[in-house]
């Protein structure tokens, strides 16, 4: 178990006035079997913006504001403190669900929104045959992992490569990409074997060995997860299962789904962005 205090600070720099914004954020951390949000607010800046929140179809919290006064700025600060709680229970290989499982119309009405292909998740032909060929002869189960362990063998984390509108086919062809990447791969290639499989995105405290009480450079980070009887969680990037230095905020069917920010707005002319991300562990 880990007490996580977070803050994302997200700075859009205009360089001419904006007269009117709508906007959208997904950073307040979910409450689910894993984990518990004990307290989170976000804030926005300049004064004047309005905000509400709502749950949207995937479950995810999402501040909903906008600023209809003319501003050069916008900052949005979200502050969240989670206690994560990862270890869940391991099934017995014989509840384990088989192919057959998988197939059944009770698990394809189920799951219906994490089996189709996005044309973030789609890993192309070559993928497809590749993987195919990797899994013959194992249930899901292993199939994932296998699956896991090839991308571990042949994919490299590389920044600049690769931009937010890049599919998985486009990032299986340079061989590299990011966080956000390596997950849109691996949501494919288990989609294409008849996986459930779905896009977390969240947090990452980088560094386990930090003491208590020590604030450290955080990142917003990009995960996956599948069923195969129950859900998995999996971190291509750093190639193990998720663990309790993952704070989980959304879940969608990809990137699309749940960015962290996102809006529309009349003029501005340009902007700089600049992220924070911040984590302290408290306990």
């Amino acid at each position: 178990m880990t007490r996580l205090r977070i803050e994302h600070r997200t700075c859009y720099t205009y360089d001419r006035p904006v007269s009117v914004s709508y906007n959208e954020a997904r950073m307040t951390p979910v409450t689910d079997a894993q984990q518990v949000v004990l307290e989170s607010s976000v804030k926005v800046s300049p004064a004047g913006a309005v905000l509400s929140s709502y749950r949207d179809y995937w479950g995810t919290r999402v501040t909903a504001f906008d600023l209809q006064i003319p501003h050069d700025f916008l900052e949005v600060a979200a502050v969240s403190t989670v206690e994560v709680h990862r270890s869940g229970r391991v099934l017995p290989e014989e509840e384990n669900v088989g192919w057959d499982g998988l197939g059944t119309d009770a698990v394809l009405d189920e799951f219906s929104d994490w089996l189709p292909q996005t044309p973030l998740s789609e890993p192309g032909a070559e993928v497809r045959k590749l993987v195919a060929g990797l899994v013959d002869g194992r249930g899901p189960h292993a199939a994932a992992h296998t699956v896991m362990d090839w991308m571990k063998g042949e994919m490299q984390y590389v920044k600049g490569v690769t931009g937010v509108q890049s599919n998985a086919e486009e990032v299986w062809n340079h061989r590299q990409g990011v966080c956000q990447d390596l997950a849109h791969l691996g949501i494919g290639a288990l989609r294409s074997l008849g996986i459930p499989a779905r896009y977390v995105s969240g947090y990452l405290h980088p560094r386990p060995e930090a003491s208590v009480g020590e604030t450290v450079a955080g990142q917003s980070h990009a995960w996956l997860e599948w069923w195969d009887g129950q859900w998995q969680g999996w971190d291509p990037t750093n190639a193990g299962p998720v663990g309790d230095f993952h704070v989980s905020v959304a879940r969608g069917r990809d990137y699309r789904d749940v960015p962290p920010l996102k809006g529309i707005l009349s003029g501005g002319g340009g902007s700089q962005l600049q992220v924070s991300v911040e984590v302290t562990r408290i306990a």
